[in-house]
């Protein structure tokens, strides 16, 4: 039975498969990924003592330069890493509507009852990989099973920018009659 879902558009790229958190190599991977948003600098830009003395600092600036250090960290692991830094999946798609929890496909990819791992484009800045764990509700819905806690709280946020972006088009329309 399908629950009472409320769902917004969206575009979200997303690369998956069927698995489970059991499956050790979808585990990894959905723990390294939190591990990159946990970086050492991270870590260290949301130190007290760091955000007491960067306080008159400018935010954008600083923000940019983290990202730019982040990036450079990122190619010294590519130029240095033997394999991929993202396991290869299955199945690749589009996910058109979000909800809490929830996310819908454009096309019937999916297996009711399966379970999949799946790994999402979020178009965020910093730009990251979300991991997930989603159990099929039918061909294109799925409802979200496992989420790092931090992740919950990006993917709820990109959901109200959706959903604001909803109401400030149906505004507009309103304005054209």
């Amino acid at each position: 039975m399908m629950d009472n879902v409320r769902l917004v558009k969206a575009s979200l790229n997303v690369a998956f498969e069927e698995g489970t958190p059991e499956i050790e190599e979808f585990q990894k991977e959905f723990n390294s990924l939190l591990s990159l948003h946990d970086d050492p600098l991270s870590i260290w830009l949301k130190s007290e003592k760091i955000r007491k003395e960067s306080e008159d600092t400018d935010k954008v600036l600083l923000t940019l330069i983290a990202e730019l250090h982040r990036k450079i960290d990122a190619l010294s692991v590519k130029m240095t890493q033997p394999g991929p830094i993202h396991i290869p999946l299955a199945h690749s798609g589009l996910i058109e509507f979000v909800g809490h929890g929830y996310l819908m496909f454009d096309k019937e990819r999916l297996r009711a009852g399966e379970r999949y791992y799946a790994r999402i484009d979020m178009p965020t800045f910093p730009r990251r990989y979300l991991p997930l764990f989603f159990e099929a509700r039918c061909e294109k819905m799925g409802k979200i099973v496992l989420m790092h806690e931090d992740d919950k709280r990006d993917w709820s946020a990109y959901m109200a920018a959706c959903e604001r972006a909803m109401i400030r088009q149906m505004k507009g329309k309103e304005g054209e009659y």
